[in-house]
């Protein structure tokens, strides 16, 4: 076939990359699979040596710190991914709208998205802080009285945790969304107000069955991503008070901290469970 293909008029050989080419591609592969081994393959097999005795996970099992860690986590993660997925799900309908003052309305909604995390998180910080913060400066000058402890009581301290992950992670879940709706059909609803259909109608029949997957898909990875955040818990609290607002992005931290590198390795692989279904499930959901 190739004899033949080539001897027609007109036919062009096929050239195929020199050696020197190929040569040239696996050099310049080298680099990033070196960057790949030193700060990827290295590390996570080192930490996995680290954390291979079962003593470790008896001692991490037996500090009261790390059940509470535990519960933080799952209430972490619970409210906020929902939280943060219905209002990105009730907000993506609103800048649908074609009105002029919706564009500047979006511009700045993305503006905690876009800017770096760790300024922003600090500036919120100092602002909730029970002696000088500004919240508490105002709540003073208007009232005679003093705030709160924000971040000295776990439980605000764990609230404001995730609210600070809502706000900061709100707006690119809502422009995930946003993408969804516009590529419904305009027609569907069109054909819905001839019906008279309503707007709960429309979104139950129309907008929900076609955003379903991406909804589905986007709150999955919107978990692995939150069971990661390191920045909204240990930038505003610290893990305090009293190590009571950690969750186990943070836990490894803490354990560094004493000196116990081990237990900080072990807290690291305590949380795959919790990741590698969902990394499953999402790659299933991908594949389809």
């Amino acid at each position: 076939m190739t004899q033949a293909a080539a001897a027609l008029p007109g036919a062009r050989a096929v050239r195929r990359p020199s050696d020197a080419w190929q040569n040239w591609g696996r050099i310049l592969v080298v680099p990033y699979l070196l960057i790949f081994v030193i700060f990827v393959l290295y590390p996570v097999g080192y930490g996995l040596y680290l954390a291979r005795d079962p003593h470790n996970y008896t001692r991490l099992f037996a500090d009261p710190i790390f059940f509470r860690t535990a519960i933080n986590t799952i209430i972490f993660v619970v409210v906020s991914v929902n939280l943060k997925m219905i209002i990105a799900l009730g907000l993506s309908g609103f800048f649908m709208q074609t009105r002029w003052w919706i564009k500047i309305v979006a511009m700045l909604f993305i503006l905690p998205w876009a800017v770096p995390s760790i300024p922003t998180i600090l500036s919120v910080r100092f602002m909730f802080n029970s002696e000088w913060g500004v919240i508490n400066t105002l709540i003073f000058k208007y009232t005679l009285k003093d705030g709160p402890n924000w971040l000295n009581d776990p439980t605000i301290a764990l609230s404001l945790s995730m609210l600070m992950h809502i706000w900061k992670s709100l707006p690119f879940w809502t422009l995930i969304l946003l993408a969804g709706r516009m590529a419904i059909p305009g027609e569907q609803y069109e054909a819905a107000s001839v019906d008279g259909a309503t707007r709960w109608q429309k979104f139950r029949f129309i907008t929900w069955p076609s955003m379903k997957g991406i909804y589905l898909t986007s709150t999955i990875l919107s978990m692995i991503w939150t069971l990661g955040d390191f920045n909204s818990v240990y930038l505003l609290t610290g893990g305090g008070p009293a190590d009571l607002t950690h969750v186990l992005a943070t836990l490894g931290i803490r354990y560094l901290r004493l000196d116990q590198i081990e237990l900080a390795m072990a807290s690291i692989v305590v949380a795959l469970p919790f990741v590698l279904p969902l990394v499953y499930v999402m790659m299933k959901r991908l594949s389809k």
